[in-house]
C-alpha cells in the first residue's frame, strides 16, 4: 500500500452500509442536534427551600407548643440542603448564574444549619455558656441576612415574585439574628422572625409553582410573577 493511499484513507470519513438504515432524527424547532434541552431546576430548589423554611418557622413560632426544632434536621440535610444544592448545580448548566448562586448558597446554609443540631458534630457541645452560643448563632444568622440582602439587590431586574421573596427573607434573618442577641425580648423577636419565615415560605411555594406551570403547553393556567422588563442593550 502506497503512502498516498494511506493518507487518503485517513482523511476520508468511514462509510457504513446497512440493509436497514436508521430513520433520520428530527429535532424540534430551535433545538440544537448537539445539545439536549434541560428542564427548569427552579421549582425543585424553591420547593426544597420553601418546605424546610415553613417547618422551621412553625417551630420558631412555637406551633402546638413545640420548642425543640430537631425534627427539621432531616429536612434541612436532604430537602433544603441536598435537593437545593443539586438544583443550584443544574442552574449552572442552564447558564442561570443568579439561580445557581442562590440555590447553592441556601443548600449549603441548610446543611450547615442541620450540622449544628447533630450531636456528633460537637457544635452545640462546644458551648457551655448559653449567652455565648446565642451570640455565635446571632452572628451566623446576620451573615445570612447580608447574603440575602445582596441577592435581593441582584433580583431587582428579574421578577416581583423573587424581589418580594428575598425582601421577606432578609427581614426573617434580621429578626432571627436579633432574637439571638436580645436577652429581654429574644423569644418575642424570634417568634416574629418565625412569622415572617412562614410568609417567606408561602411566597417561595408560589414562585416555585408559577415556574412549574410556566409552560403553557403542559398546564391549564399560569401564575403571574410580575416580570420586570429587561434593560435594552445598545
Amino acid at each position: 500500500m502506497s503512502a498516498h493511499s494511506h493518507i487518503e484513507k485517513i482523511d476520508k470519513e468511514p462509510e457504513f452500509v446497512t440493509a436497514n438504515p436508521p430513520p433520520p432524527v428530527v429535532y424540534p424547532a430551535g433545538q440544537s442536534p448537539y445539545y439536549r434541552k434541560l428542564g427548569n431546576p427552579g421549582p425543585l430548589g424553591l420547593y426544597g427551600f420553601a418546605s424546610t423554611t415553613f417547618i422551621l418557622s412553625m417551630y420558631n413560632v412555637n406551633a402546638r407548643g413545640i420548642l425543640n426544632p430537631n425534627v427539621v434536621v432531616g429536612m434541612a440535610l436532604f430537602v433544603g440542603g441536598l435537593a437545593q444544592f443539586v438544583a443550584g448545580m443544574w442552574e449552572f448548566a442552564t447558564a442561570n448564574t443568579f439561580g445557581a448562586t442562590a440555590f447553592t448558597m441556601y443548600g449549603g446554609f441548610w446543611m450547615s444549619f442541620a450540622t449544628i443540631f447533630i450531636p456528633g458534630s460537637g457544635v452545640l457541645a462546644a458551648y457551655t455558656d448559653e449567652s455565648e452560643l446565642n451570640s455565635a448563632l446571632g452572628i451566623y444568622l446576620f451573615t445570612w441576612m447580608i447574603v440575602t440582602f445582596l441577592l435581593l439587590v441582584a433580583s431587582l431586574r428579574r421578577n416581583m415574585g423573587l424581589v418580594v421573596l428575598f425582601f421577606f427573607l432578609t427581614i426573617t434573618f434580621a429578626l432571627l439574628g436579633a432574637g439571638k442577641f436580645s436577652t429581654a425580648h429574644g423569644v418575642t423577636i424570634t417568634k416574629a422572625g418565625g412569622g415572617f419565615g412562614i410568609v417567606t415560605a408561602m411566597i417561595a411555594f408560589y414562585v416555585g409553582t408559577a415556574e412549574m406551570l410556566d409552560d403553557r403547553r403542559n398546564s391549564w393556567f399560569v401564575l403571574p410573577l410580575g416580570q420586570i422588563p429587561k434593560r435594552e442593550m445598545v
